[in-house]
């Protein structure tokens, strides 16, 4: 099997299996950096609680805890209709990139991301986001076939959302014109955990709610497809399974993670912050 892990580097070999181990809730380490923390709770939003790791070092860019090799960033900044994209090599290593929409939660090594209701978004979109796109460690941008197995792992939790974030995605590729996903995974602020399938290249979702974790709680997924016409969703240890349309067979995939917002507004303060602990890509 050929894996791909974002996980701290610290604890290897049991990431690649089992992905961050989580310690019970602690208080802060150190106080959040300036630009972090005038933003990390927005007023009657999200949760205190710190869930720390003792594999994360919290003093470091997430590149420190994290392997960011196989990933490129996308924020919610840059001119209109064109997002700025920040390239592996530059979030690789402890000195790697971090600002106000991606970083280290200084309390407990959370790889944190942030996306305000307003921001530049990609021309095919109305809604900002700092998420994580697939990449080949060799810089291409990832692109494989629905036949296999194919896996994205998450332990996470929403900190504060203003109505709904996209959490997950697998999106399409090459082999045709459509920009859809072929997948989207989003939390709500009412708690629910939502699937979206797309029920062709051309649009249409169908939602399928899948799970319930109160905002601030941590949680896990693990998306992903298998046989070329499955997709397999497991969210804390339920497992559902939903079937892949032909429409999307000629479509190759990449996987995407973070915080894709899914309201708009005037408001650069209210919006979707979403705290990674764990995140695993696997190909087999």
């Amino acid at each position: 099997m050929r894996m791909r892990t974002l996980l701290t580097s610290l604890a290897p070999a049991t990431a690649v299996t089992s992905g961050l181990a989580l310690a019970a809730p602690a208080a802060p380490a150190s106080p959040l950096p300036a630009a972090a923390s005038v933003a990390y709770t927005p007023s009657g939003q999200g949760s205190t609680q710190v869930v720390a790791s003792p594999m994360a070092d919290p003093s470091v860019a997430p590149g420190g805890n994290f392997d960011l090799s196989v990933w490129q960033l996308q924020e919610p900044v840059g001119s209109p209709g064109s997002p700025t994209t920040i390239p592996s090599s530059r979030l690789q290593g402890a000195n790697g990139f971090q600002d106000a929409y991606f970083y280290t939660d200084t309390r407990d090594g959370a790889m944190t991301f942030w996306a305000p209701e307003k921001g530049v978004t990609t021309p095919n979109s109305n809604y900002a986001r700092s998420e994580l796109r697939e990449m080949n460690r060799n810089g291409s941008a990832a692109n494989w076939s629905l036949s296999g197995t194919h896996q994205l792992k998450a332990t996470l939790r929403v900190v504060s959302v203003t109505s709904n974030v996209c959490v997950g995605q697998i999106h399409l590729g090459t082999g045709g014109s459509s920009t859809k996903p072929l997948l989207e995974l989003y939390y709500r602020s009412s708690g629910d955990i939502v699937l979206g399938t797309e029920n062709s290249p051309s649009g249409g979702q169908t939602l399928h709610t899948v799970g319930h974790v109160s905002v601030g709680k941590t949680w896990n997924y693990t998306i992903g497809v298998s046989g070329g016409h499955t997709i397999d969703l497991t969210v804390n240890g339920s497992t559902t399974h939903y079937a892949i349309p032909s429409s999307f067979d000629a479509y190759k995939q990449y996987f995407k993670a973070g915080s894709y917002n899914q309201s708009s507004s005037d408001s650069t303060t209210k919006g979707a912050r979403v705290a990674f602990y764990g995140l695993t890509v696997s190909h087999s």
